[in-house]
């Protein structure tokens, strides 16, 4: 697959997020997202006459029982008379919202764009509306777990992966998340022994393998070659898009791998060749990947092409992926330490801007200078990726 060029440069300017946590009864949907986008817009130095267009994203309104919530929400949001869309790829729509809201400034159409996207998972019953009958479809009958359980036993029973690996993760990224002021879930004392001995809920899929239901926003603020040269010449970096990609596949079809998605595949060909790396794994200085069950990480190593088929356990079970790893991985503790699903994708979008920008906080990974930020939707069914890197690349048409 080739490269293509997506026209001119564009760069997160700054990011924001809330606190994310099981409930957030003292605020409204605006109230959260207002507090994700004055942060994004206070670290990207710029106020409400600087935006041009809006760009929102969120999971099914089944899941918060609120029908198009942005309309109402447009005034909270800074759209009223501005340009305002929303975005959906079922759970990859986080990333998806980043990646439209990038293609707005690379038109050319757009100087500064604001992304939100958002989540309260609270006052609904997530587990109740992925269950529901669709025609044509198989029914899920048991949420997203009871969906994706079978596609880990197969990774596992193809690849031969010893089980304590599904731990390791989950452990890792607690770890990880228990030193991020933002994250939902904090268990520094949790130990594969623990993880092993835990609950049961979907076989192979145990309690602390699994990702929490959170409340939660995130916002980024997106800008062209010169609002981002104004940052710089602030001293501050930003992080400079150097490619992005989506793809779709039907979550049903003959012969489909539902351990290996061939919708992944193709995005992160497409992803690499657009952003000029032949080697992801020795290129990539910090991924931000989708792992709402800890079995994910190895299978989206593998999809993501960091590894050969069949070895992303290997490389999980080396360390690897670790945060002082080489290659590490949700080095804010991914979804598995929080997940507003709406917001999920974005988060790691933003997780991998922040690396780059050198504005990670406690979890930084030291010298990161290019990231990536992974989210997928659905039954596996919806892919959005992209590369942003410290130093900006030069695009040729």
């Amino acid at each position: 697959m080739s490269a293509h060029s997506t026209g001119l440069p564009a760069a997160v300017l700054g990011t924001g997020q809330t606190h994310h946590v099981a409930r957030r009864t003292d605020v409204s949907m605006a109230g959260l997202c207002r507090e994700a986008i004055d942060a994004a817009m206070t670290d990207a130095g710029v106020g409400w006459d600087d935006i041009d267009a809006v760009i929102v994203g969120k999971a099914p309104d089944l899941f918060e029982g609120v029908m198009m919530p942005e309309l109402m929400m447009a005034d909270a949001l800074g759209a009223v008379g501005k340009p305002l869309l929303r975005v959906h790829t079922a759970g990859s729509v986080g990333g998806s919202t980043a990646v439209v809201a990038a293609s707005h400034i690379q038109s050319g159409r757009y100087r500064r764009v604001l992304a939100v996207a958002w989540e309260k998972q609270s006052e609904s019953n997530a587990m109740w509306a992925l269950s529901l009958p669709v025609p044509f479809t198989a029914p899920v009958g048991a949420g997203a777990g009871g969906y994706f359980a079978p596609h880990v036993r197969s990774y596992i029973r193809t690849t031969g992966a010893p089980e304590h690996v599904g731990a390791m993760v989950a452990v890792k990224d607690r770890l990880n998340g228990s030193i991020n002021p933002h994250a939902h879930l904090k268990q520094p004392d949790l130990t594969v022994d623990k993880v092993l001995q835990g609950q049961m809920l979907w076989d192979p899929i145990r309690f602390d393998e699994t990702c929490p239901s959170s409340d939660g926003a995130c916002a980024i603020v997106l800008g062209d070659a010169e609002a981002a040269e104004a940052v710089e010449s602030t001293g501050r970096n930003v992080a400079w898009v150097h490619a992005t990609a989506l793809r779709t596949e039907p979550g049903t079809y003959a012969f489909r791998n539902y351990r290996n998605p061939q919708a992944g595949r193709d995005a992160a060909a497409a992803l690499w060749a657009e952003a000029g790396i032949t080697n992801p794994a020795e290129e990539i200085d910090a991924a931000e990947i989708y792992v709402p069950f800890s079995w994910f990480e190895p299978m989206w190593l593998e999809n993501l092409g960091f590894c050969e088929e069949g070895e992303g356990w290997r490389m999980t079970e080396s360390g690897a992926t670790a945060r002082d790893g080489s290659l590490p991985v949700n080095p804010s503790g991914g979804v598995l330490c929080s997940n507003p699903i709406g917001a999920s994708g974005m988060l790691r979008f933003a997780e991998a801007a922040r690396q780059v920008m050198g504005r990670a906080d406690e979890h930084q990974v030291p010298g990161a200078r290019k990231a990536l930020g992974h989210a997928y939707g659905g039954g596996s069914q919806y892919f959005s990726m992209w590369v942003v890197g410290t130093d900006r690349r030069e695009r040729h048409s």
